[in-house]
């Protein structure tokens, strides 16, 4: 069976616990998938490093991070000036894009892609992504490296594992209810649900944060947590009506979510499933389940250095100006070890996404439906 990308996988037969199907078909990407590539990883690294990819580019994340600053300070003076109109979903909802913007330099941070030391990036990405977003970063770290050392892999990639959303067919085959009646169509819910997805990452840095067990920077990441909602709530239950604040609120924490959302789901989603006894070298791993996004400079700013998927899963201390000029070593790389490269326009990755999550969800239709219409009707 040969997958949207192109990538030549295997079929294997697996029974759900709890399946109201019986069988279910799920394509597994096999280490015989995926010819090993020697020494691959390693020669790319190498030109890499001695063309000076690896280097720091603080000037760059300065000139972001004033840019930030300001569009912070003029939506600030827009809430203040515009006082009790409803206009003031235009603030909340430029709120949503600029705490985006944060979250990807937090990203940045955490991968150690913006200033010299590890701590000095941890104490920066904890600053951003607690103290001016809101959110984990110990969550998010705990969540993001895992995903990093296993893209896509079955049991170990916490991003494919099932939340409202099923990325594989067992999971979809579990739905009951309200949830298998999402699920048949969650190519079509996944952008709408993604405006809670903002909500959904508060909740879960704090109840990350509330848990038993050792969570490092515990205490640290609540105060600061706590003095960004503070901060931030106050002048919005002040200053608008009840009514007006809880909208301020509702579309800035929608827009967050769905613009984060919609950066992160086209990097992975519809790219190769990998089986969990896979063993599959590292450069064919990490650039056979991403997904770049054409678009140049644009995508660049748009999506954090996101469009540049591959390059940040095979190097992911690199700052962002310097993705591009990576991509281009890592083309011929591939092209001279017959590595697919996958890149789209970022509609078409979206098409992929929502095909590819419909495709998924067929396991979780009434088991009373006809196999031989749902056969035809799918073809």
């Amino acid at each position: 069976m040969r997958t949207e990308e192109g990538a030549i996988i295997a079929t294997i037969t697996a029974v759900a616990p709890g399946a109201r199907l019986g069988e279910v078909r799920q394509t597994y990407a096999r280490a015989e998938s995926f010819p090993p590539v020697a020494r691959a990883y390693t020669e790319v690294s190498q030109v890499v490093r001695e063309t000076g990819l690896l280097k720091r580019a603080q000037w760059f994340y300065a000139l972001v991070g004033t840019a930030l600053v300001l569009a912070f300070g003029g939506a600030i003076t827009g809430f203040i000036l515009l006082g009790d109109s409803w206009f003031q979903l235009l603030i909340a909802a430029a709120l949503g894009i600029i705490f985006t913007q944060v979250s990807f330099l937090a990203h940045e941070a955490a991968h150690r892609q913006i200033l010299a030391s590890g701590p000095a990036n941890d104490r920066l990405g904890r600053f951003l992504a607690a103290g001016v977003v809101g959110i984990s970063l110990s969550w998010w770290n705990n969540k993001h490296n895992r995903h990093h050392a296993n893209p896509n892999r079955v049991g170990k990639d916490p991003d494919i594992e099932i939340d409202t959303i099923s990325f594989i067919e067992e999971d979809a085959a579990k739905a009951k209810g309200l949830h298998a009646l999402i699920t048949r169509k969650q190519g079509w819910f996944f952008f709408p649900l993604l405006t809670l997805e903002g909500a959904n990452l508060h909740f879960l840095g704090m109840k990350h944060l509330l848990s038993r067990g050792e969570v490092k920077g515990r205490w640290i990441e609540l105060s600061l947590i706590v003095a960004r909602f503070t901060l931030y709530l106050t002048p919005i239950f002040l200053f608008l009506p009840i009514g007006m604040a809880f909208a301020f609120l509702g579309v800035q924490l929608a827009v967050f979510g769905l613009y984060m959302g919609a950066s992160f789901a086209p990097n992975h989603k519809g790219m190769p499933i990998i089986a969990a006894d896979a063993k599959i070298d590292f450069f064919s791993k990490q650039v056979r389940t991403s997904r770049n996004i054409r678009g140049g400079w644009w995508a660049t700013t748009l999506m954090g250095g996101l469009n540049y998927q591959v390059e940040h899963h095979l190097f992911p201390s690199m700052a962002r100006p310097y993705l591009s000029k990576a991509r281009e070593i890592v083309i011929e790389q591939c092209r001279t070890r017959d590595v697919p490269y996958t890149e789209t326009s970022l509609i078409q990755s979206y098409a992929i996404v929502i095909d590819y999550l419909n495709r998924v969800g067929l396991a979780a239709r009434d088991p009373f439906d006809c196999p031989m219409v749902n056969r035809f009707r799918n073809a």
